[in-house]
């Protein structure tokens, strides 16, 4: 009964953090393990903040936030971003908090920094040790929001070259978690003085990451590209 209650209360913070507020926040998760959750702290949410603020009209604050995984102040973020090369660790509260999170109405995006792979989907499994990765279809609404992406995710950086492949976590029919693998796309956001990246990586980054905004706060699911 407890519990519920908490996912009741949890929903109706989320809720109001988003609809009652002219403008509202997303935030960088900051996470323990020893992996670099400041990989892209500097310029990469701030980009994409101000694109979606641009080309989206949305009312994202311009300055982002950080937030701990256990924390309670996670419930005033609609919108959590997660990345790094390394290690990651939950605790079993810290799992909880992220669970309760996710099903009360937030929604995380992981963008594998190359290296994360390994370490962040044994502590997904903690968080919803009923469900897995799926990879979502090129067909996935996701890809077709402001923005067409017919093959899915753009190709950032190379590494290992690999196609780059998104995976989600689908909570009783609703994505919760969209993971971004061997794609960088955090990477993408990041000024060009950071990587170098040329403008048209960028942009695809940008836009990708627009897509990803609309379809969770403005009924992604339901637009139908033309």
């Amino acid at each position: 009964m407890f519990k519920k209650l908490t996912i009741i209360i949890a929903s109706a913070i989320i809720a109001s953090a988003f609809i009652i507020s002219p403008t509202y926040k997303i935030a960088l998760l900051k996470y323990n393990g020893g992996g670099d959750w400041y990989a892209n702290l500097e310029t990469s949410l701030p980009n994409l903040i101000k694109f979606c603020n641009d080309n989206l009209k949305t009312a994202i604050s311009p300055e982002q936030g950080t937030v701990e995984v256990g924390s309670p102040e996670i419930f005033n973020y609609p919108f959590i971003h997660m990345t790094g090369h390394g290690n990651v660790v939950f605790s079993s509260q810290e799992a909880e908090n992220l669970r309760n999170y996710m099903i009360g109405g937030g929604f995380l995006h992981i963008s594998d920094n190359y290296g994360m792979d390994k370490f962040i989907r044994p502590q997904m499994k903690k968080v919803f040790p009923e469900l897995d990765f799926v990879e979502l279809p090129f067909s996935h609404p996701i890809y077709h929001q402001k923005f067409d992406f017919p093959n899915g995710l753009p190709k950032v950086h190379e590494h290992e070259g690999k196609a780059p492949q998104g995976f989600g976590i689908i909570y009783q029919g609703r994505l919760v978690c969209f993971y971004d693998f061997e794609c960088d796309l955090g990477d993408g956001w990041e000024s060009f003085e950071v990587h170098k990246d040329s403008p048209e990586a960028r942009q695809k980054a940008l836009r990708m990451g627009a897509n990803i905004i609309q379809y969770v706060f403005m009924g992604g699911e339901n637009v139908v590209k033309k």
